[in-house]
């Protein structure tokens, strides 16, 4: 399958008071995405605080959305260099049909070869049965996908596209190069290059900002082939929030965010990570719709 383009908010993942998973808070979230023309939700991924998480609490995560997705599209992320918990979450995920999992490459060893984080993603795909998204993260992982090796892994059924956080603009036309005529997703997180991504003919983003703005983010790559004047000019009045909402401790101040816009009844962050406690740029709310 093809994930379709658009927008798939990086989800946060609403925690109640006693520190569990908020259901009710997971169904006015998704609500707020599918009202807003996204196309699907990432879970558990870095603005999910997914590496938080253990393998069965990303499952239950998922289990309790699935019913709620009503439409959208659903990504499960996982972030784990065990292979064999790897495959389980995968699996896990598979049999509650979501559309595909973002899989951060395994880096605890920082001196593993390509080749053998090539090998690592074709046992996974061969044995989990489920799309995989690669997901190019260095900032975090401390290693560079390359395009030799996402041309590589495209060949697998299994390989769904990439999403590259590297923020690296270079990246844009050497992975879609990679990926040319394969019709797999190319999805950018660095939401500053979105018009960039686009014009190299990536497919969407992967957004922690959509969290906040997902109605803007949404309508830019909408009206990105039917009315680009339009989606250009969205996107220059759009840019310096992006950047501002960036700057800020995240997932955190998306919590507060929607807490602010209410959304969310809570802006608690599982530990280590604490709540944000910092002021909530006017210009920013005033996006997002906040009254």
């Amino acid at each position: 399958m093809s994930l379709p383009r658009g927008v798939y908010p990086a989800s946060v993942t609403p925690i109640d008071a006693q520190g569990r998973i908020d259901a009710p808070a997971i169904a006015r979230l998704l609500s707020w995405f599918r009202s807003h023309g996204c196309s699907g939700v990432v879970l558990a991924g870095t603005n999910g605080e997914g590496p938080s998480l253990s393998a069965p609490e990303e499952r239950d995560l998922l289990r309790t959305a699935a019913p709620l997705a009503e439409g959208l599209e659903l990504i499960l992320g996982v972030a784990t260099s065990s292979l064999d918990e790897a495959i389980w979450t995968c699996s896990q995920a598979a049999k509650l049909n979501a559309a595909a999992c973002l899989v951060m490459p395994p880096s605890y060893f920082r001196e593993a070869r390509e080749e053998d984080v090539a090998r690592w993603y074709e046992a996974l795909m061969q044995k989990a049965a489920i799309p995989i998204l690669l997901y190019n993260l260095p900032q975090r992982t401390g290693m560079t996908l390359s395009p030799s090796l996402l041309r590589r892994l495209a060949s697998n059924d299994w390989c769904a596209g990439i999403k590259d956080s590297s923020g690296v603009a270079d990246n844009l036309a050497a992975y879609a190069s990679a990926l040319s005529g394969t019709g797999k997703a190319m999805l950018v997180g660095d939401e500053t290059l979105l018009w960039q991504a686009l014009e190299a003919g990536w497919t969407g983003t992967i957004s922690g900002a959509a969290n906040v703005l997902p109605g803007w983010l949404s309508t830019i790559v909408r009206e990105y082939d039917a009315d680009r004047p339009s989606a250009e000019t969205k996107f220059g009045l759009l840019e310096p929030a992006i950047r501002k909402l960036r700057s800020l401790p995240q997932p955190s101040a998306n919590k507060a965010f929607l807490k602010r816009l209410g959304v969310l009844d809570s802006a608690q962050m599982v530990l280590p990570l604490a709540a944000y406690e910092g002021d909530l740029p006017d210009d920013v709310l005033r996006l997002a719709g906040a009254k």
